[in-house]
């Protein structure tokens, strides 16, 4: 990024140096040698003397040539004339830009510009790329409380570009320490590429969130996560959300939404940690899901986390068993159908839907999860429809899973769930899925 805005600031500065040389015109007065002691040359035109040394037509060939030991002498020279009027020094000054940016001579580039934009001379027209041009300088010589300064005054002075700057105005009060002003500023960019369906760039929610962080922002350094998991998801990325927005939440009941969060968690990222998926299996299967267990089982085993190092064989234990009881549940589970709805609450109805949910029977375990939450007296109504939410997102129905998600208001780290449910349908990660179609 560094040697991009380089680029643009150096072509920039070409393009605002000789090639954009003020037209010379030498004093008529100043010809006449009898009257040259008398007259004073107009304000804006350069004595003969200073001509012949700047004249374009004779730099441009020195300059295409690279001969720029030339062009500094007869800058030197130039220099040496007593007497320089301010239009003869802008012109020089001018020169010394084309010098200073051809031999990348990033103090000369500075004081050449300072002393253009001070000279009143130039023209309107060029105010606005010149001032950008020095505040560029500046943030490249990492001077920058004088970048912003510069950039600021851009802003100030030409509205209408305001937006052009607005990157390396941000990054200058990130680098130069000043975390709060970058939040302030990254904010609203984020949120109008947010609201557009734009993608918001990964270096502004990189610094966005890292400035939060900075200033001690735990609100925006979640923000600034939970935007980097829905446009540039990373393992690292998700698995940071859901430990700050769900398990570190003030009030997360681990009790009841402990399962649902490394669900969350499993369907998110590519690759979990062998706690992780071994503590969600070993839930599974106390929760009477043996085939999500073993799914989940699997997943490790092929992502090489689980079934190495010293827990090797506790893993294969753990294995063995989830392959066993998953296959005495595909035998029997019809059998459990009618008890279920017998069942004077809909507990029944909503495990055995998820059970089959996790058997891929997406339709059929929809449908029983559905008369569940519709028959009542469940202990976590919002588990349940966290499960049907899931169950949707696993067939692939994408606006039914995130309607149902936004019925979930409860407490608890419900709500939390569902918002990242919400994100993640919205904004799949690579390489995820949902925990029970995995």
């Amino acid at each position: 990024m560094s040697q991009f805005r380089f680029a643009r600031l150096a072509l920039m500065l070409a393009a605002i140096g000789l090639n954009a040389a003020p037209a010379l015109m030498h004093s008529a007065s100043a010809q006449n040698k009898d009257a040259a002691a008398a007259a004073q040359p107009p304000a804006d035109s350069v004595r003969p003397e200073l001509f012949k040394l700047l004249d374009p037509a004779q730099i441009k060939p020195l300059m295409d040539a690279k001969n720029y030991g030339e062009v500094k002498n007869r800058v030197t020279q130039a220099e040496a004339v007593q007497n320089r009027t301010p239009y003869e020094n802008y012109v020089l000054n001018r020169m010394k830009l084309s010098l200073a940016t051809a031999t990348n001579d990033e103090a000369g580039q500075t004081a050449a510009l300072e002393a253009i934009l001070a000279s009143g001379k130039l023209p309107a027209t060029d105010q606005a790329n010149f001032t950008q041009a020095l505040a560029g300088t500046y943030y490249n010589a990492k001077n920058y409380p004088k970048a912003i300064e510069w950039y600021t005054q851009f802003q100030t002075k030409f509205p209408q570009q305001a937006a052009s700057v607005n990157a390396p105005l941000v990054r200058s009060y990130y680098l130069s320490g000043d975390y709060a002003t970058a939040t302030k500023l990254l904010r609203p960019q984020i949120e109008a590429a947010d609201q557009a369906g734009k993608a918001p760039a990964s270096e502004d929610l990189r610094m966005f969130a890292s400035a939060a962080n900075k200033v001690k922002d735990d609100a925006g350094y979640l923000y600034g996560l939970e935007k980097l998991a829905a446009y540039y998801p990373t393992d690292d990325y998700w698995t940071d959300v859901i430990s700050r927005g769900v398990f570190r939440r003030p009030g997360f009941n681990q009790e009841v939404f402990v399962t649902d969060a490394l669900r969350l968690q499993f369907a998110a990222v590519q690759k979990m940690s062998p706690e992780g998926y071994a503590d969600l299996a070993e839930l599974a299967l106390k929760d009477g899901f043996p085939t999500e267990a073993k799914k989940v089982v699997d997943a490790g085993f092929a992502a090489g986390v689980l079934g190495t190092g010293g827990n090797a064989a506790k893993d294969k234990q753990l294995r063995d068993r989830a392959n066993k009881e998953a296959a005495n549940d595909a035998k029997n589970i019809a059998s459990g159908e009618a008890s279920a709805a017998k069942s004077k609450t809909g507990a029944g109805l909503v495990n055995l839907g998820w059970a089959y949910v996790s058997m891929d029977q997406f339709d059929k375990g929809i449908g029983f999860i559905e008369q569940g939450i519709a028959k009542g007296g469940l202990k976590s109504p919002d588990e349940a429809k966290l499960r049907l939410g899931m169950a949707y997102a696993a067939a692939g129905r994408k606006d039914q899973a995130i309607k149902t998600f936004e019925t979930v208001k409860g407490s608890g780290g419900a709500s939390d769930l569902a918002k990242y449910w919400i994100l993640l349908v919205n904004h799949p990660a690579k390489g995820g899925a949902v925990a029970a179609a995995k």
